[in-house]
């Protein structure tokens, strides 16, 4: 089975949500595994994508002896966008409405943080 071409990208300034609407819909035509399994690798490709922040972010500083300095701080900040679609994405699996869970939870967080919620 052949991958369908990637969605057509949207006009500038990007709606995010359409764009993981997208993303997810041809994420799930172009699938190799469906339901349970699907799902669970689609969470899983999160602790993809959070390895090559780390990667990127020990090749910005070099820490890597034998590979040298072998990443910019330009990759770092794009492996940190992958991480934030990937997630986009794997939440909207879970729910049609991602738009609406991320808000009341950012809310939560943004309470939280402000002092007057609990810890949850």
């Amino acid at each position: 089975m052949s991958a369908e071409p990637l969605p057509p990208q949207p006009a500038h300034p990007v709606d995010l949500w359409a764009t993981v609407d997208a993303l997810w819909a041809w994420l799930d035509a172009n699938q190799a595994h469906a339901g349970r399994e699907g799902l669970l690798l689609r969470v899983l490709k999160l602790s993809e994508e959070v390895g090559e922040v780390a990667q990127a972010v020990i090749g910005a500083t070099g820490q890597n002896p034998r590979k040298g300095v072998s990443h910019t701080w330009d990759d770092v900040q794009a492996e940190l966008c992958d991480v934030v679609i990937t997630a986009l994405v794997a939440l909207r699996t879970l729910t049609p409405d991602p738009e609406a869970v991320f808000a009341r939870h950012l809310a939560r967080v943004a309470e939280r943080s402000s002092g007057g919620g609990s810890d949850r």
